[in-house]
């Protein structure tokens, strides 16, 4: 069965389809699994619900959040999920992914302190005494760093999965030495704002994620497993030892790159199609001996195979699955890290295709012990209440749901502020015909 459109009309119509395609996808009526609160580092994370980092492109030239990035977060604090993963934000200008990425520095620390309380108290004002977590992913951007708009990659080494001008900046291992202390004081600083944690953003072929599928390249982060994992295995310790044990550190990792040998991280190196999770668990143990206790995990990346990292309905090329493959690959890669670490708090992804069918597919992988935490992005950008809907027992409407149609990141690629076009239209519809106004960009 190749790609389709999303079709369904009943949970049996998925599961159906699943069987015919030679997989299986758990599936529960149990809401009360989302109810669970969940513990890492000390630190309650007070229900099983989480929003996935979402950027919105939205921050001011200086990296500090601006009008619509209080909107966003607003909407999410009030929106009942217990664990709020905050977007992208670069620790140095050079590695920012567009000139309006958050980007954390000691002269806009007060900027994000304001945006910590501001999300503290709007869920406070939502829920009394509820208090979400809430982790600050610090990035490099590497080859997809476009500070002023252009692109200006940094690379870990040369891919023949993406287009190269010969312009590209090779990284040293002396500035990678360099970007540990930058990390390191970017952590600090979130937690001096009042964050819970920190992502040490490694996954969908950014910098860091680059690095961990470095075989290819040489020195002392690369080739070697001990190389290619040097990076962030030294930040992780950094941060560790200045911040303590009840500071969350964790990373959103690729579990799975799905690029050929001498490229791909977590890929079989026989046949790149299948995952190899050999080294994610090798490097999650090592990790885990760290303090880490949760993680949340990706695969693919937008920039070469979207329909791997997020399943799609409408997109910028047809992929040749049925995206129930790619929503059942998520679910089963990163359930198959769960089991491997129970005392991990892993938090699943790849739900938001399914629409209003979501909460019951997650509500098995909790269940069936796939995942401790369900995160949420592209929902939580169609509807940012999605967990007090689905706590509240009224589940997720259709009227509500995301649609996969892709045109949020539509807007991120032609250079606007994003956010949904469908659900959030009178503020995200204007910006996406500013920016995407060509006929392919709306069809």
């Amino acid at each position: 069965m190749c790609f389709k459109k999303f079709y369904y009309s009943t949970l049996q119509d998925i599961i159906n389809d699943a069987e015919a395609l030679g997989v299986k996808l758990n599936y529960s009526n149990n809401i009360d699994l989302f109810r669970k609160p969940v513990k890492v580092n000390g630190v309650t994370i007070p229900n099983s619900l989480a929003v996935h980092p979402m950027e919105g492109c939205d921050a001011t030239s200086g990296g500090s959040p601006d009008e619509l990035t209080y909107r966003r977060y607003e909407g999410l604090a009030r929106g009942g999920a217990g664990l709020i993963w905050l977007e992208a934000t670069a620790v140095v200008p050079e590695g920012r992914a567009n000139p309006r990425q958050l980007w954390i520095h000691k002269d806009n620390l007060s900027d994000f302190q304001k945006l910590s309380e501001e999300i503290y108290k709007n869920s406070e004002d939502s829920m009394q005494g509820f208090r979400p977590v809430c982790i600050v992913q610090l990035t490099h951007s590497g080859r997809f760093s476009k500070p002023l708009g252009k692109s200006e990659p940094i690379i870990a080494y040369s891919s023949p999965y993406f287009s190269e001008t010969g312009n590209e900046h090779v990284i040293t291992d002396d500035e990678l030495e360099k970007l540990e202390e930058n990390f390191e004081e970017a952590a600090y600083l979130a937690w001096k704002a009042g964050f819970d944690g920190v992502d040490i953003k490694s996954c969908h072929k950014y910098l860091m994620s680059e690095l961990l599928g470095g075989f290819a390249r040489k020195g002392r982060y690369g080739e070697t497993f001990e190389g290619r994992t040097r990076l962030l295995t030294n930040v992780v310790r950094r941060v560790r030892s200045r911040l303590g044990s009840n500071f969350i550190i964790t990373t959103r990792m690729n579990a799975y790159d799905g690029f050929k040998y001498p490229y791909g991280w977590g890929t079989d190196k026989e046949d790149y199609r299948r995952l190899d999770l050999e080294e994610p668990k090798k490097l999650i143990s090592i990790l885990n001996s760290s303090g880490v206790e949760l993680l949340n995990l990706s695969m693919g990346t937008p920039y070469y195979s979207p329909h791997i990292n997020r399943p799609f309905n409408l997109g910028g090329y047809v992929p040749d699955e049925h995206p129930l493959i790619g929503v059942t690959r998520l679910i089963d890669g990163i359930g198959e890290v769960q089991k491997a670490f129970p005392d991990i708090a892993v938090v699943g992804t790849g739900y938001s295709w399914l629409r209003e069918f979501a909460p019951y597919i997650a509500a098995g992988s909790l269940e069936n012990g796939l995942a401790k935490i369900i995160g949420f992005g592209r929902q939580a950008f169609a509807n940012p209440s999605f967990a007090k809907d689905i706590l509240s027992g009224s589940i997720m409407t259709k009227e509500k749901s995301c649609i996969a149609c892709g045109k949020c990141s539509d807007i991120m690629r032609a250079g606007g502020s994003t956010g949904c076009v469908v659900r959030d239209s009178s503020t995200y519809l204007p910006i996406f015909k500013k920016y995407c106004a060509s006929k392919d960009s709306v069809s």
